[in-house]
């Protein structure tokens, strides 16, 4: 239930005294872990840890793109399209965490560019047309994630979509060539 639609519930809030709304307040965040990491971060860090939490993200990337050698390979088979949308499912979901405590646009981007590219990079043949069901599923996810990293890219200031140029055209030039657009 929302606060919006009891309005007489969201006055008597208001109207607690500080100290009742404070333990209020304390109690309710302690309930959300993704309000808890979004108040850490909006009070008790700075640009210098806004830098260290985009390398922590990026090293746990990389490492489960390594990783991923173990469990996908270049061979298009069921099993590799599957893990592959599996790996680039997990690997969006720590850019997604990450840009709901940071509200780092900049970071976001870049990282959904690196992980597509990984993709591309590693998995070329997994890209190739198929008639494998699992592929079809694959590409329409990628298409999906193009789609976003594309739209999110166009709204980035123009310096700093100049800092991504290089990696975007590399992604760009993959789905071109694959049919991916």
């Amino acid at each position: 239930m929302s606060l919006h639609k009891q309005p007489e519930l969201k006055e008597a809030v208001l109207n607690l005294p500080q100290k009742e709304k404070d333990k209020l307040l304390v109690r309710l965040v302690g309930k959300d872990k993704m309000l808890m990491k979004q108040l850490h971060f909006q009070l008790l860090e700075d640009q210098i840890d806004l830098e260290d939490r985009i390398e922590k993200l990026k090293e746990r990337l990389a490492a489960l793109f390594v990783e991923s050698r173990n469990s996908v390979k270049n061979i298009p088979v069921y099993s590799n399209y599957k893990e592959l949308q599996s790996l680039i499912r997990q690997a969006s979901g720590m850019i997604n965490e990450h840009e709901k405590i940071t509200k780092d646009k900049y970071s976001e981007v870049d990282c959904r560019i690196y992980i597509l590219n990984q993709a591309f990079t590693r998995f070329p043949r997994l890209f190739e047309k198929s008639a494998v069901h699992s592929a079809s599923k694959l590409h329409d996810y990628v298409r999906a994630r193009i789609k976003t990293t594309t739209a999110k890219f166009a709204k980035l200031h123009e310096d700093l979509q100049f800092d991504l140029q290089a990696p975007m055209e590399e992604m760009t030039v993959f789905t071109m060539e694959h049919n991916l657009t």
